[in-house]
């Protein structure tokens, strides 16, 4: 046994079954996010930004497979603020399995929120990173992980309110310009919830000269 597994034994996060940190039941329990436009939130075929919803710069779709809740939250929860980087891999392999089951937009390249070098250097990993590799591998995407950068350190958006977290963002993100700009980028971050994040990075990487850019996310 490894002091991985000592300091976090392969026990579900839920139930606390043995074998797995997030076993099939209650995976399966946890209810699948709504397909919405992700402006107004209200129902759109597989995620499309509704018409009147459209902004210059803004997201043509978004793409989430569960709510924010039971296992798979503690997951992220634990991933997130526990570095405990192996339980990545089963979120991951679960959101593959459910992104195989659903009508994707032709895009094919993946590119996960960066965060600010010091916060990525001080936690040894980036979650967007560690889950969005696999996802890219497994899905045949390209891993853009250089295209977009965190700028500046802000404060944690959870700790913000919505009105908040669009100030704190705001100015943050920046494009590479060593990086050949695509035409279209999927992308990705662990959490969708105020849309403040995937909105902001959004309109850094339209106004840079990327065509189309999708949001999907783990959670909503």
């Amino acid at each position: 046994m490894g002091l991985f597994d000592l300091i976090f034994p392969k026990m579900c996060l839920e139930c606390g079954k043995e074998g797995k940190y997030i076993c099939e039941d209650c995976i399966s329990k946890v209810s699948k996010a709504n397909t919405i436009c992700p402006y107004c939130r209200h129902f759109s075929i597989n995620g499309v930004t509704h018409e009147n919803c459209q902004k210059e710069y803004g997201l043509d779709g978004l793409i989430s497979i569960w709510k924010y809740k039971g296992v798979i939250r503690k997951a992220i929860l634990a991933l997130k603020y526990k570095y405990a980087t192996e339980i990545g891999k089963e979120i991951s392999e679960y959101t593959i399995a459910s992104l195989r089951k659903l009508t994707l937009p032709s895009v094919y390249n993946l590119v996960p929120i960066p965060i600010y070098w010091h916060k990525q250097n001080t936690r040894g990993f980036n979650q967007s990173i560690e889950l969005g590799g696999n996802i890219a591998e497994n899905l045949r995407l390209k891993f853009m992980t250089d295209l977009l950068i965190k700028k500046i350190q802000t404060v944690p958006q959870a700790e913000l309110s919505k009105e908040k977290r669009q100030k704190n963002l705001k100015g943050s993100f920046g494009i590479n310009p060593n990086i050949e700009i695509p035409n279209s980028v999927l992308l990705f971050d662990d959490v969708f919830t105020t849309g403040s994040t995937l909105f902001e990075a959004t309109k850094v990487l339209k106004e840079g000269g990327v065509k189309k850019v999708w949001g999907l996310t783990i959670t909503m």
